[in-house]
């Protein structure tokens, strides 16, 4: 069984690196600035004379996703990726998306390829409601590798300031709504499984080419939050550490019994599980929830006819329990 740390990638380095930042941040805070650490977005409190609305931001990357949409010469979906990273962590403060900016850097500019991984960026606006107001491209010969490039994004929305102050009680609904696959998350350790097995990218595998089904867009959740953000008490976007290390960022302080048994099963999850450990497997994928979200009892069924969302918890005290 391959871990996601054998892989290259260590959650508990990022962990710690994640603390160790904490006091370095908190000397920059200025007024308005939201001391929250550790949340799926930073925020900032507008002056009064702007109103009474809380801005948050978000950045993130598409990971080693791009490695195989590289080597599968199949960049003109990325973008989706690139935006929905942002936009999906944004809504979890309860920010609607304004704009969002990306950044090109690449060992040499080739403008079709730029192109295409742009039009995918400016898809994943569109989807997300949001405007592409500015990028930069960079070209770092000696620093990437030929054919080499990475992609990052940064994407603000704004929040009423009544929003933030909702809260999570015991006995509140657990609502999942279903990823689109692997997303953007635990791709070194799919790739590693995948190459020790020596499945290449073109093997069909799930009635399609491999690479196909790994360049399946990250779903953009702002749809559903629209319509349901008054419903909802919570909202937690499933990434890298999986449900339960994620779920926790929103409950909280409380606790979760969740039932695995309820989630949609995904070609793609069954597969990998014959080749990771459980208890890998759930902390590094969605396993099939890309996005949850947390209601009052009452407002569940609401939120289930407004959505292709399941039940497959509900919040206790104590720990977040994945049974």
């Amino acid at each position: 069984m391959m871990t996601y740390k054998q892989a290259g990638v260590d959650i508990d380095a990022g962990n710690a690196f994640v603390k160790m930042l904490k006091p370095i941040i908190e000397k920059t805070l200025t007024t308005g600035a939201k001391k929250d650490f550790g949340g799926f977005a930073g925020g900032f409190e507008l002056p009064s004379e702007f109103g009474e609305g809380v801005l948050f931001g978000a950045t993130d990357g598409v990971g080693t996703k791009l490695k195989v949409a590289i080597e599968a010469q199949k960049l003109d979906t990325i973008g989706i990726d690139l935006v929905a990273m942002s936009v999906n962590d944004l809504i979890c403060s309860f920010a609607k998306p304004l704009f969002f900016l990306d950044y090109y850097a690449c060992e040499h500019l080739d403008t079709q390829k730029a192109l295409e991984v742009v039009s995918g960026i400016a898809k994943g606006c569109e989807i997300a409601h949001c405007a592409l107001i500015g990028g930069e491209s960079a070209e770092m010969p000696g620093l990437y590798a030929k054919n080499d490039f990475d992609i990052a994004g940064f994407s603000v929305g704004i929040a009423h300031k009544k929003d933030l102050k909702k809260c999570v009680n015991v006995g509140d609904a657990i609502i999942g709504l279903a990823s689109s696959g692997l997303h953007s998350n635990g791709f070194s350790l799919a790739r590693a499984v995948f190459e020790r097995l020596g499945i290449s990218l073109k093997e069909h595998l799930f009635n399609e080419p491999l690479w196909q089904t790994l360049l399946t867009p990250t779903k953009i959740y702002v749809d559903e939050f629209l319509h349901i953000q008054h419903l909802v008490s919570a909202i937690a976007h499933i990434t890298g550490g999986g449900i339960k290390e994620n779920l926790a960022r929103s409950l909280q302080g409380k606790g979760a019994l969740l039932q695995k048994s309820a989630i949609p099963k995904q070609e793609i999850f069954e597969f990998l599980s014959k080749h990771i450990d459980e208890s890998e497997l759930w902390r590094t994928f969605n396993m099939g929830v890309g996005l949850i979200c947390i209601c009052p009892k009452d407002k569940a069924s609401e939120v289930l006819r407004l959505t292709d969302g399941f039940i497959f918890g509900e919040v206790t005290n104590g720990d977040i329990v994945l049974g």
